[in-house]
């Protein structure tokens, strides 16, 4: 029987040995020699020299002078091609329904545009007890929801003043937050925390927490969030809305 370690190598060794020559120059951003690539996979300099050769060939790895290698453009044409292919929604749902099923509360994906957020993704079930449930497409204030100020917080002084400027900064409830200064300090926080919160400032009765989701360029392009009725909102589970925003964040190939 096969061990799992043998399981998970290539069936065909020229395979392997291109693969652990492709990680040996990228982990280099200049052009590395063969006589350096062939010590650090262990592979013999002819047996490298022609894996090498037919890489080149493909556009795999370039030659900038004689004896030297480095990536080539074709790992970035098919790179940018899976990025394109990448979707946040999809990346997103399967740890989405995972959450639920951990809190039995609405989770919400959702993204910036302009002075909003939008929700575009949302698992939740009827026993939520939520009296208002925001539908997908949803839009509403940066600075009255959890998501909202994740993407403030993301913005320099000088954005969230003219932001400030543009929206008024108008509430919804006795809890929103109307002035300059405390939304300043509440968003010190969310950077401080990497959490951002909603309490009731959007809708009584109603509060959130949200974590940022990451691209590969390190860019935040959402937020995931719990709503739950008030009183069952539950700090526990601040760290499970991080790991599972930071589990969509690496499947979009973000590195933190």
């Amino acid at each position: 029987m096969s061990t799992r370690k043998e399981a998970q190598q290539p069936a065909i060794q020229v395979m392997e040995r291109m693969f652990s020559l492709l990680d040996a120059l990228a982990a280099h951003q200049d052009p590395v020699s063969l006589k350096e690539l062939s010590e650090r996979t262990g592979l013999h300099p002819s047996t490298a020299h022609r894996i090498l050769n037919d890489l080149a060939l493909g556009r795999f790895v370039d030659r900038p002078e004689a004896g030297s290698y480095r990536l080539g453009m074709r790992l970035l044409e098919l790179g940018n091609l899976v990025k394109a292919r990448l979707d946040v929604r999809d990346a997103a749902l399967a740890p989405m329904r995972e959450l639920h099923k951990l809190t039995h509360q609405p989770v919400n994906l959702s993204v910036r545009q302009g002075d909003e957020i939008v929700y575009i993704e949302r698992t939740y079930s009827e026993r939520s007890g939520m009296q208002v449930v925001r539908a997908v497409g949803g839009r509403a204030p940066l600075h009255l929801t959890s998501v909202g100020k994740l993407f403030l917080a993301h913005d320099d002084a000088q954005r969230v003043r003219a932001y400030a400027t543009r929206t008024g900064l108008s509430g919804h409830t006795r809890n929103s937050i109307t002035e300059l200064p405390r939304l300043e300090r509440e968003l010190a926080q969310v950077r401080q925390t990497r959490i951002a919160r909603d309490d009731e400032e959007l809708e009584l009765g109603v509060r959130c927490m949200a974590a940022g989701i990451f691209d590969d360029q390190g860019k935040l392009v959402a937020g995931l969030s719990i709503s739950a009725p008030a009183d069952r909102l539950e700090e526990s589970w601040t760290d499970r809305v991080k790991s599972t925003a930071a589990q969509i964040s690496a499947a979009l190939g973000h590195r933190a």
